[in-house]
């Protein structure tokens, strides 16, 4: 039995080795039929790395020969193709790093030759589009790691969007709208909990219909009470931006990192100190073992329940949180779904980070940078549809997921109710 398993599993390795082989030639074809063949020699493209009214000091901007690049960059994907298949390389971050940077850099090389692309922008406002889906999913992260699943995120985030922007108006106080939008989250992700620990209720139904409820009740709200009251109770501001001192002067650094507003700075902050708590404080240790065997982390004298309360909670004040950046912490306004999915992107990102907090964020960065790139690229009248483009986001979602999914392994108890 055991040289079977042993057999299975060097075949399945063998599979996953060619498949990842023959992708990275595929692209490497792919970039030079497609982009190399269709850029034109001599060629140059410009990447702007100074932000305009950004404190950074200005540095000169990156120019490059588009033409041998793309070519440079598709041997490259076509080298470690035939290289995987015939020796293998162990570490498949690798393999998909250079699969996806080789054919994104062709691809912007081709869509902008002869032109200038502003690359400090588009990375500065990839962290700004990753924020809502960085804290999505740390709601799903802090969530299931307690072994409670919480797909009603989206919800979550709409009504918390529309209670930040109607609070924020009526008492002139952003940081009003900023608790409202939390606390709604909190009360919103206390009553999953209480369905789904108290009554066990089915965790997937009780979070649509959630969804389905702030869907609905936003929509509402929002044409019955906001259309006609905008300035009392629709016209909120939004946060300033704030330079951190001395930081913010750093060329391409600078602008990206230290001149955001409050809701990115927190979210930055809530990673790591979410990271820190689930790893190395005896509350995380706990968490983990509710989510990974609550029985055996009950004997031990751990109260399950509490655990799970308060970490679906917490979830449900950092969903808060997101739902807040769609209004006073971007457009000073509610509008109805706003949200665009991005709490189920959230979700996509958790799975892809595989449930932890600083995996979860590098994942939403990645989204991030399909939106921003989407944006980037309608601007500068790429000959793609513009429909293609606004797909972006979403079919990197697919991809990930289709090639992720069966490797993620989440705690095992992940979505169980637990009896004492």
């Amino acid at each position: 039995m055991k040289n079977a398993n042993l057999t299975i599993s060097s075949a399945a390795e063998r599979r996953k080795r060619a498949s990842y082989g023959i992708a990275l030639l595929v692209v490497g074809l792919f970039i030079y039929l497609v982009f190399g063949l269709n850029t034109q020699a001599g060629s140059l493209t410009t990447f702007g790395l100074n932000l305009p009214g950004t404190e950074a000091i200005s540095i000169p901007d990156l120019v490059v020969p588009a033409l041998p690049i793309v070519y440079a960059l598709s041997a490259i994907a076509a080298f470690t193709g035939a290289f995987q298949l015939a020796r293998g390389v162990r570490s498949t971050g690798w393999l998909v790093g250079i699969l996806a940077l080789t054919f994104l850099f062709s691809f912007l090389l081709w869509a902008t030759q002869d032109k200038s692309f502003n690359l400090t922008g588009m990375l500065s406002s990839s962290l700004v589009r990753s924020t809502p889906i960085a804290l999505a999913a740390l709601c799903g992260v802090i969530s299931e790691r307690s072994a409670v699943i919480n797909i009603g995120i989206e919800g979550i985030m709409l009504m918390a969007a529309q209670a930040a922007v109607v609070f924020a108006t009526l008492t002139q106080n952003l940081y009003v709208g900023l608790f409202a939008a939390i606390l709604i989250g909190g009360l919103v992700a206390a009553f999953h909990a209480y369905l789904v620990i108290r009554f066990k209720v089915d965790q997937t139904v009780s979070s649509v219909a959630i969804n389905i409820f702030g869907a609905g009740a936003t929509s509402f709200i929002s044409s019955r009470f906001m259309q006609g009251a905008t300035d009392t109770l629709n016209n909120s501001g939004t946060f300033p931006i704030i330079s951190i001192p001395v930081l913010s002067k750093i060329p391409v650094l600078g602008p990206v990192l230290f001149e955001n507003n409050l809701i990115v700075y927190l979210t930055i902050i809530l990673v790591f100190a979410l990271h820190i708590l689930l790893y190395y404080t005896p509350w995380g240790l706990r968490t983990r073992a509710v989510g990974e065997h609550p029985k055996a982390a009950d004997t031990l004298g751990i109260n399950v329940y509490l655990i799970r309360y308060v970490n679906v909670i917490l979830g449900g004040m950092i969903a808060g949180l997101g739902g807040a950046y769609f209004t006073i912490g971007s457009v000073g306004r509610f509008d109805e779904v706003m949200t665009s999915g991005k709490g189920f992107i959230g979700l996509a990102a958790m799975i892809f980070g595989n449930w932890n907090p600083i995996g979860a964020f590098t994942s939403s960065l990645i989204f991030g940078f399909a939106d921003s790139l989407q944006v980037k690229l309608q601007i500068l009248r790429v000959p793609i549809p513009s429909e293609f483009l606004l797909m972006a986001p979403y079919i990197v979602t697919m991809i990930i997921l289709t090639g992720v999914v069966g490797r993620a392994i989440p705690p095992a108890a992940d979505g169980q109710p637990y009896d004492k």
